[in-house]
């Protein structure tokens, strides 16, 4: 496997694909000088604010101490601490050129990702990889995902050429290209978690999974399994000052995918049961957003109009009383008069000539209201392609922080879920603000970490925080500040060392027990996504079950001794793996379906999910499971296959 990165991405995939399915990596990246992060003064201005929470909290006083601070400065960047020493070939490189893809070994090589920040360079450098191995397997990162289908395509039919037709006898994931991004593939969890708290959402190709966290029940009530119990979290999830459940946490730590006998005995620990499996939001507005009729005329206005509407009413009753005229031209009479073009009401009697004299006067009011209207109306019709600022009366949103790729992602999502949002951002040219135009999302333009910019995002009224700018230190201090000015807020920080993240979540959960605290990392959440790509498996997503990962994977039965042959409940392995759905279409059929937002593949047709435990697989059938991931490295099996060749 050669893996070619310029960020934390890159370091956690060669991990994964090393520590959890045991496979041969190259790990291509730039010179250390171009890669590494700035840990030392970030980090310790990083530990400074922690420390602050840390002494107000007694309990949590070894939380964080000087060792864990030793051990991130020793990794910095995530270099070290994401890769054991000598496990991964290191090539260092400054971009994906010819010469260094050979010497990488891409002529030998099973797969390749490409998981670079930059798009183009990716697709430089995978049109190069398709050239010197056709029948390479390719994995990209790629934001861009209506050019991610194209691109796909492209890579997939040079392979389809290269290797002279479609008639070899080569396994149909060998020369297959997989377009994946990280933004999309944590954008679900991230809005899940800020929205519902204890929700994950797993949606990708059109398909989505939705699991929740249960507490325990109460003596005496049977907990509601949902459709089938994928998890059983930590034994200390309850406690405010516990550690989330990690890899290393042992039988205290969470369970994923327990058999009946762990459901049973676990007296006292929530669970993740999967609730639903179908897309329940609204689809997403495109093209230019419509200015609201109602946002031409302020609030004042209309009240001014019903004035002058309401004394226009009084005056033709009047004129009916004095004149004895018709209504429709006791009416008509009156609107003459206000806009001054009846002849004067000499000779007539003095009633008349009173309400034609006080209809003279209403229209000298109508005037000034309707230049008003008319200016604001042009006034809002030319900001609306301009940032919007948060109503007055806005409370019960979510607060999101940065607006980068990852945050643009997760506006879209909230948005989609019909979420009030307010951005905050510091940059004015970042990507994520055409978005939020588009959706007419209010904006506040500012540094976070400066006073008054959470409050003119109404923090104090707000939902829940999302903190996901790419600066851990950025996202620490808006927390702090957040929980200072209300201590109950929901927060979901992004944070990517582990370490740094697990001292900060125990600490603020001791601060704060009766607030919800969340820490995630997009390449924690994306790592294990990329790296079942690479072993050629259709990954669908992944949910984290506290610090652990369980995803979320499309496999054929065929070729797999565990499945094949086997019922439903006989497939089942307890904390590996889980048959979940059935793919009942055609293997020619199987193409996905069009998304409507992206115009690509979409939601995969005839899945049939309540699978009966007597249920025998056959080996043309295609079953969406669920899996650990060292579960997903034994079922795919690659490491008994080398040791037999050898």
């Amino acid at each position: 496997m050669v893996v070619c990165g310029d960020d934390g991405l890159a370091h956690r995939l060669a991990a994964e694909l090393r520590g959890v399915y045991d496979e041969q990596v190259t790990l291509v990246v730039p010179p250390a000088t171009r890669v590494a992060r700035q840990p030392v003064v970030g980090r310790a201005r990083a530990s400074a604010l922690l420390d602050r929470v840390s002494a107000a909290v007694t309990r949590a006083a070894g939380n964080g101490n000087g060792n864990g601070a030793d051990g991130r400065t020793a990794g910095a960047g995530g270099v070290r601490t994401s890769q054991p020493p000598g496990a991964v070939r290191l090539l260092e490189a400054s971009e994906a050129s010819d010469a260094v893809l050979a010497e990488a070994g891409v002529e030998r090589a099973t797969a390749l990702a490409l998981v670079y920040d930059d798009d183009e360079t990716n697709i430089r450098a995978a049109l190069t990889a398709r050239r010197l191995n056709p029948r390479l397997r390719l994995v990209l990162r790629l934001y861009n995902r209506r050019l991610g289908q194209h691109i796909e395509a492209l890579l997939d039919q040079a392979a389809t050429l290269a290797s002279g037709g479609t008639d070899g006898e080569a396994e149909p994931f060998d020369t297959s290209t997989t377009v994946l991004s990280d933004a999309d593939t944590a954008a679900p969890a991230l809005a899940a978690t800020a929205v519902a708290g204890t929700t994950k959402v797993v949606q990708t190709d059109g398909l989505m999974l939705r699991a929740v966290e249960r507490p325990p029940p109460r003596p005496g009530e049977v907990a509601d399994p949902g459709l089938c119990t994928l998890a059983l979290l930590s034994a200390t999830a309850s406690d405010p000052a516990g550690a989330d459940g990690s890899e290393g946490s042992g039988e205290q730590g969470p369970q994923l995918l327990p058999d009946e006998r762990a459901i049973a005995g676990a007296t006292g620990r929530g669970t993740v049961v999967l609730e639903t499996v179908s897309y329940a939001g609204p689809a997403l507005p495109t093209g230019r957003s419509v200015v609201p009729l109602g946002s031409l005329v302020s609030r004042r206005l209309r009240w001014s109009f019903a004035g002058i509407v309401g004394c226009v009413v009084a005056l033709a009753i009047a004129s009916m009383a004095v004149t004895g005229e018709r209504p429709l031209r006791a009416t008509y009479l009156t609107l003459l008069d206000l806009f001054a073009i009846n002849n004067p009401a000499i000779g007539e009697p003095a009633g008349r000539q009173i309400l034609q004299l006080l209809s003279g006067l209403v229209g000298l009011l109508l005037l000034p209201v309707l230049v008003a209207a008319v200016l604001e109306a042009l006034g809002t019709f030319r900001s609306g392609t301009a940032l919007r600022r948060p109503p007055r009366g806005l409370s019960g949103h979510v607060v999101l922080l940065g607006v980068g790729k990852i945050g643009t992602r997760v506006l879209t999502r909230l948005r989609e879920l019909k979420i009030p949002v307010v951005c905050v951002e510091g940059d004015p040219e970042a990507r994520g603000l055409a978005t939020a135009r588009r959706l007419r999302v209010p904006v506040v333009l500012g540094d976070v970490t400066q006073e008054g910019v959470l409050e003119a995002a109404k923090i104090h009224r707000a939902h829940a925080l999302l903190a996901l700018t790419s600066a851990d230190t950025t996202n620490l201090e808006a927390v702090l500040y957040a929980r200072s000015v209300r201590p109950d807020l929901r927060v979901v920080l992004r944070l990517y060392d582990d370490d740094f993240a697990t001292a900060v979540y125990r600490t603020l959960r001791a601060a704060h027990p009766h607030a919800l605290t969340r820490s995630r990392s997009v390449s924690h959440l994306a790592a294990p996504a990329f790296a079942g790509a690479m072993l050629g498996r259709q990954i669908l997503g992944a949910i984290p079950v506290e610090r652990r990962v369980l995803l979320f994977a499309a496999v054929d039965v065929a070729r797999h001794p565990q499945l094949e042959g086997r019922t439903v409940a006989q497939a089942f392995r307890a904390g590996a793996w889980r048959v979940l759905a059935l793919d009942t279409a055609a293997p020619g059929e199987r193409a996905l379906a069009p998304d409507p937002e992206t115009g690509g593949p979409g939601r995969p047709s005839g899945l049939v999910w309540d699978l009966p435990p007597t249920y025998v697989l056959r080996p043309e059938d295609r079953v969406v499971l669920a899996a650990t991931r060292r579960g997903l490295a034994e079922l795919l099996g690659r490491r008994r296959r080398e040791g037999a060749g050898a």
